[in-house]
């Protein structure tokens, strides 16, 4: 061999050797975007028992607590648990779907760096809680504390998942054509968050115009936050095409039905842009506008529900399907909870605990296929070793059941006149919202249970690899 052709050899050898490294490094931030939304939901779990603890009489006497930390601890325990975990999910989904793509990874290093930033959004975020002089505000979607630092916490928060979602857009050039089904739902996802941050840009900029951007956090949130709902929609279809296609095979699942649901989504989308020239600014017009944009997420999910249960039945009776697989109990409970909190939000006339009730039922539902999707699939994905599946379905329905029966009773509740967001009484409800209440506190303790068990089963597996061999 000639020098010229050792030189071209080690060249192409030094070049495998890069590529093989890159995708190794891309493949390890699945372990740590899972670390993450595991992480938020045991931080979710702790300030759990913190509010529960401080609202113990005499506390403050025995433990230095901060003053009104039940409004801050609550407001922390939602971001966790309702935000930061699901969109942990998706940039684990994201970052999946990038692998898919190509061998030559486009700016692999921006997976790392966002999960750096998320890391250092954690206690931004939740170190607010303890400050005496802080103030709480319990804004629809965005849940926020009134401190600096939780203000760079969300920045970093957002910054942080959009780096792997732009990681994914700038490797689709030269590979549209024949992009997989989890690479073009997760195409469709990251289109979604960009225009849901792109919307926080614009509602942040138009009110620091008008001098409100420190006195209207509801207004910077709103839109945004509405958008960010498809980004969990998509999620949750793509969840469900993962578990369908895992627990009762291929079959179960129609690619041309799961592409348009997720292409549907990402349209619906396209208009929360439109409604800024549209209409005048933070009106109740726009403000409306974007309310009714979410009847844009219900099509296209009950249309691949409709495709999943259609096949599911073809497949056989619903005796003979897998209710003994933990991925089948993660898919039918989550399409459960969704048609009832769908039902829900159709029946809903007044500002009361019933849209509460509407829609914990549909983000637990995307909870719950998140919890499925990582205890089966994820694992396998990440080399780790099986979950003992009796106690990943206990884990499924004490979370999912529970959060059911919860939203039922505040549902009841709200039909008899249980206020929204306000602390109720036996003594100040009529005896049907009270029972109604009750259910939904018994039904919340459950869901509880499930929850802390989920973090804990989920942290020993992630820590537990697997030694055997990958298979050729």
């Amino acid at each position: 061999m000639t020098d010229a052709g050792r030189s071209i050899s080690s060249s192409e050898l030094r070049l495998s050797g890069a590529l093989s490294s890159a995708q190794a490094a891309v493949r390890r931030e699945l372990i740590g975007w899972a670390w993450l939304a595991v992480g938020a939901l045991a931080v979710a779990g702790v300030f759990a028992i913190l509010l529960a603890v401080s609202r113990l009489p005499g506390i403050e006497t025995v433990l230095p607590w901060p003053l009104g930390f039940f409004g801050k601890g609550l407001v922390i325990h939602v971001i966790f648990s309702l935000v930061i975990w699901l969109l942990g999910i998706f940039a684990f989904l994201v970052t999946l779907a990038t692998l898919g793509l190509a061998e030559d990874l486009r700016a692999a290093p921006l997976g790392r760096i966002g999960q750096g930033l998320v890391a250092v959004a954690f206690p931004c975020l939740f170190a607010p809680a303890f400050f005496d002089a802080t103030q709480p505000e319990l804004t629809n979607y965005i849940p926020l504390i009134r401190h600096p630092a939780y203000d760079l916490g969300l920045i970093l928060l957002a910054l942080g998942v959009l780096a792997p979602a732009l990681r994914l857009l700038a490797n689709l050039p030269g590979r549209m054509a024949a992009l997989a089904p989890l690479a073009l739902a997760m195409t469709a996802a990251s289109f979604i968050y960009s225009v849901a941050l792109v919307c926080f840009a614009l509602s942040g900029v138009l009110l620091a115009r008008v001098g409100g951007l420190q006195t209207s956090r509801e207004l910077l949130f709103w839109a945004g936050g509405h958008v960010l709902q498809f980004v969990s929609a998509t999620v949750l279809v793509t969840n469900w095409a993962i578990l369908a296609r895992r627990s009762l095979g291929e079959r179960a699942v129609n690619r041309d039905a799961f592409r348009r649901s997720v292409t549907l989504i990402a349209m619906f989308a396209i208009p929360a842009l439109m409604f800024y020239p549209a209409f005048p600014a933070f009106s109740s017009d726009q403000h409306d506008a974007y309310r009714f944009l979410q009847y844009g997420i219900v099509l296209p999910t009950f249309m691949f529900a409709i495709s999943l249960l259609s096949n599911a039945l073809a497949l056989g009776r619903p005796a003979q399907w897998p209710w003994r697989d933990p991925a089948f109990v993660a898919l039918a409970t989550s399409l459960a909870l969704f048609t009832v909190g769908g039902v829900m939000g159709m029946l809903i006339t007044s500002s009361d605990t019933r849209t509460p009730a509407h829609y914990h039922d549909v983000i637990t539902a995307v909870s719950v296929s998140g919890m499925g999707v990582l205890l089966t699939f994820a694992l396998d994905e990440m080399k780790r070793l099986p979950v003992s599946e009796r106690a990943t379905r206990i884990i499924l329905m004490l979370y999912g059941g529970g959060q059911l029966f919860a939203s039922i009773g505040m549902f009841v509740a709200g039909g008899y006149g249980a206020p929204r967001k306000a602390p109720t009484s036996a003594g100040v409800l009529v005896d049907t919202a009270a029972a109604g209440m009750f259910v939904h506190g018994v039904g919340a303790l459950f869901a509880v249970i499930g929850g802390a068990a989920f973090v804990v089963v989920a942290i020993r597996a992630l820590r537990r690899a697997n030694p055997a061999p990958a298979s050729a």
